[in-house]
């Protein structure tokens, strides 16, 4: 098994390169191999790592997270993991380990190569180690070790990005070789994203200051640094090209949308007057909508006008209150001196549509591939709620969006 030691001589980690057990590990060729035909229980090889009987009573939810085109999305339990299908929604398969728990899984898109990292009261793996699962083998076919819990990671076809306390740590995946380390500053959410749809590399990442993101456009070994907020960042997302960047800050009452590449600011959203925390943001695959969740329990839809090339919708941009409250009057200099000194709350762009759920429940949210649509992923420990939400919204009507299914994660029973 390849491992990555913490060793006490700087840089650290540090590889040990000469242990990589299987020579014809390949991500760039395994990131087309498909689910159905490999990861079934009957694919895996004898091993120390693979999975052992399910238990009989349902595990505890530990994690969610989507994969790079929100197709799938993982869940990590106290007993293993678990991988589903989105549109249509079902289960793909299960891996249990007879107690140990799973802290975080990052999937490859659609391949059966995973990132897994420890966590629950008993974890299988230290959540100092992030392990590299192939499931078609059924075990582990590396893995990287840290001084500090891995508080994140990321996967492309051709990096692994993992996230500690104050450092992130990019890796080629063919052969697990530290390229760049990156100071950051506390980031115990793990907070970090990266591009997928091409060979260039932009990575998104708390600065090293409050309220600041960082750029990193490594193809053109440029940094670029954005002063998004006053407040700390407490969530942000990135387009899959890499374009565009969507900030919230720990207050949580505006959405910033942010041109990656120059760092200006291209367009400013209010989710609402009274301060919320964002649980996550997410771009649609043309950067015509972007999605919200927050502890208020309602997830909103806005129209965004910073991508030229995405098709135009009707009331595709949402709409600003001040045009709602005040009706223009026979005099235009009057009204416009008026609109002047309005506050900024009431000249600000709302959200085309949104949908409401229990106040207070973590939810992650994801556009779906049918038109329109939105992906919504509940965790409650309080009420035992593990809730996955198909939603569509009417981007000329707006308001609230339609609720097409409902099923609980782990739980067989599905509700429409």
């Amino acid at each position: 098994m390849a491992t990555l030691p913490a060793s006490p001589s700087p840089p650290w980690p540090n590889p040990n390169l000469n242990s990589i057990p299987n020579p014809n590990f390949h991500p760039d060729q395994s990131q087309t191999l498909d689910f159905d035909s490999l990861m079934s229980p009957q694919s895996h090889h004898a091993s120390t790592d693979s999975p052992e009987s399910p238990p009989t009573t349902p595990p505890s939810l530990l994690h969610l997270s989507f994969n790079q085109d929100h197709a799938c999305f993982a869940a990590a339990t106290d007993n293993g993991f678990r991988i589903y299908n989105c549109d249509p929604f079902r289960e793909l398969f299960r891996r249990e380990f007879g107690g140990g728990g799973i802290g975080r899984v990052e999937m490859l898109f659609r391949c059966n190569i995973l990132a897994l990292v420890g966590g629950g009261s008993q974890p299988q793996y230290p959540p100092t180690k992030v392990m590299i699962w192939d499931d078609h083998q059924g075990t582990c076919i590396g893995e990287l070790s840290f001084r500090s819990p891995v508080s994140g990671v990321r996967l492309r076809r051709d990096r692994i990005i993992v996230v500690v306390e104050q450092k992130i740590f990019v890796y080629n995946f063919a052969d697990l070789k530290l390229l760049h380390q990156i100071e950051t500053i506390a980031n115990p959410k793990g907070l970090c994203e990266v591009s997928h749809l091409s060979d260039a590399l932009v990575l998104a990442c708390p600065g090293l200051h409050k309220g600041q993101i960082r750029i990193e456009h490594f193809s053109q070994k440029r940094t670029k640094f954005i002063s998004a907020h006053d407040s700390r960042i407490a969530c942000f997302a990135l387009t899959l090209d890499g374009q565009f960047v969507a900030t919230a800050s720990t207050k949580g009452t505006l959405i910033r949308i942010y041109d990656a590449d120059l760092g200006t600011l291209l367009q400013e959203v209010r989710r609402g007057a009274n301060a919320a925390e964002i649980f996550s943001l997410a771009f649609s695959s043309t950067a015509q909508w972007l999605a919200v969740s927050s502890d208020k329990g309602t997830v909103h839809v806005f129209g965004l006008k910073v991508n030229p090339n995405a098709p135009e919708n009707e009331n595709s941009h949402g709409s600003s209150s001040s045009d709602a409250v005040i009706a223009p009057s026979s005099s235009s200099r009057s009204f416009i001196k008026f609109k002047g000194v309005l506050p900024k709350y009431f000249n600000s762009e709302w959200s085309v549509a949104r949908f409401h759920l229990h106040e207070g429940t973590q939810y992650t949210v994801a556009f779906g591939v049918e038109k329109n649509t939105v992906i919504i992923l509940g965790m409650d420990g309080w009420y035992n709620m593990r809730n996955f939400y198909k939603c569509q919204f009417d981007p000329a009507q707006g308001g609230e969006m339609t609720q097409l299914e409902f099923h609980n994660i782990l739980m067989s029973e599905t509700a429409l």
